[in-house]
């Protein structure tokens, strides 16, 4: 798996994970959602993605998926 494709992995699962405590622990948990939202987007405009730094020093290495 290259970095790209957990990156978005991992933010899927994110926003999944965030839904879901939204609906079934706390309406609070709906700004876990708005957080990964600012994120991407942030991220998008700057190149700077916290996840990636992270998953980088976990092992997973950049490049084509092909």
């Amino acid at each position: 798996m290259t970095l790209d494709r957990a990156i978005f992995a991992f933010a899927g699962f994110m926003i999944l994970l965030s839904v879901a405590l939204t609906v079934w622990v706390s309406p609070w948990f709906v700004w876990l959602t708005v957080f990964v939202g600012a994120n991407l987007l942030q991220s998008a405009f700057t190149g700077f993605c916290p996840a990636a730094t992270i998953l980088r020093k976990l092992g997973i290495k950049p490049g084509c998926a092909f």
